[in-house]
């Protein structure tokens, strides 16, 4: 517990402390947002705001968890450095992807495809890495095996040696890209994926250490409804470093925002949540947990087919929202900014206390 709350509180102190330093340094580099012209007019008052802090974001994280580890005379483990390798990972590809906006002064950096390829990349690296390392009771940080309920699964090895883990590969992609995605969409207004991205993590460090007190590496009693999580009390120290590093971020993130995260911050804190719901085993309890992200990327989805589909059938597309994603359309709407980003911090601490309440209810009945 002790290293839990460290790596909090020193990730914590580094962003809201040094982050107006990282805010002067981008500013003479000049690593300014540019805005798109088909985004809320309200937007364009925040053109040259700096960009890429999410690079202060990772650097805390990182400093919060080594320290803690350091102070309490303990190694890193494999479970702990897959989620950071994830998060530095795909945080690259985000930077690769605001450098190319910044530089070239324009609102598209890497193109679909390439942004696919760095994302799958990443996400490969993960799959391969996360099988390859067995402890003393033969656990590997992920599991081929899709858990629904404790006890109802769906192994992936049943398929056969190469085609099982294929399928792997190709899941642990479809969590990346689509957590990753989700967390960049929500990163259209001051303080909202921060903010969201604060609960959603933070669950992950309740569920980490539950997970280690309910051990079945620790516990003779109730042994049907033990967790063979493999270092699940590290899950929660990275999860703590990086609430404790976003909470700092967002002293000066929040309306009106002193600097933003950027791809940078928002592909690497997706892919830092869907590594700790793959590590932990409560891979489709990300529906809830990051159930604002979910929304706000249907919100896209069910703008662009119901456009392409009125534009195939009548000739002229046509919009169910203003403008998407959905916390657009409110602005559109004429909503203030604060006002729908504190509304929608609302809803994802309720899809966060649900995916956690169905957490605890599986622990019970499972």
């Amino acid at each position: 517990m002790r290293a839990v709350l460290l790596a909090g509180g020193i990730a914590m102190a580094i962003t809201l402390f040094a982050t107006p330093a990282f805010i002067w340094l981008f500013k003479k580099l000049n690593w300014g947002q540019f805005i798109r012209a088909d985004g809320p007019q309200t937007h364009f008052t925040k053109h040259g705001t700096p960009t890429m802090g999410g690079v202060v974001i990772f650097l805390a994280t990182l400093a919060g968890y080594f320290f803690s580890k350091l102070a309490n005379f303990e190694t890193p483990t494999i479970s702990a450095l897959l989620v950071l390798l994830m998060m530095v990972g795909l945080g690259l590809v985000g930077f690769i992807d605001d450098y190319i906006k910044v530089h070239k002064q324009r609102s598209l950096g890497l193109t679909g495809w390439q942004k696919i390829l760095g994302q799958g990349i990443v996400a490969v690296a993960f799959a391969v890495l996360s099988l390859q390392f067995k402890n003393e009771a033969g656990l590997t940080p992920a599991s081929t095996k899709i858990s629904i309920f404790r006890d109802t699964n769906i192994d992936l090895m049943a398929f056969g040696t190469v085609v099982g883990v294929t399928l792997f590969v190709i899941w642990i992609y479809f969590l990346v890209a689509g957590t990753s995605n989700g967390v960049n969409i929500a990163d259209g207004l001051d303080g909202l994926a921060t903010g969201s991205s604060i609960m959603s993590i933070g669950a992950f460090a309740i569920i980490g250490f539950w997970q280690f007190n309910q051990s079945c590496l620790t516990i003779v009693e109730n042994v049907a409804s033990c967790y063979t999580t493999r270092d699940p009390l590290d899950l929660a120290v990275v999860a703590s470093a990086l609430v404790g590093a976003l909470a700092g971020f967002l002293w000066w993130n929040t309306a009106p925002a002193q600097i933003f995260m950027g791809d940078t911050g928002s592909l690497g804190l997706g892919g830092a949540l869907a590594a700790l719901a793959i590590l932990s085993r409560t891979e489709l309890l990300l529906v809830l947990i990051g159930g604002i992200f979910v929304i706000v990327t249907g919100s896209v989805i069910i703008q662009r087919v119901f456009f392409k589909l009125t534009k195939w059938k009548t000739g002229t597309g046509r919009r169910v929202f203003l403008n998407s994603p959905l916390h657009h359309h409110f602005e559109m709407k004429g909503w203030a900014e604060i006002t729908i980003v504190v509304r929608f911090w609302i809803i994802a601490g309720l899809c966060v206390l649900t995916g956690i309440g169905l957490f605890y209810i599986e622990w019970i009945y499972g």
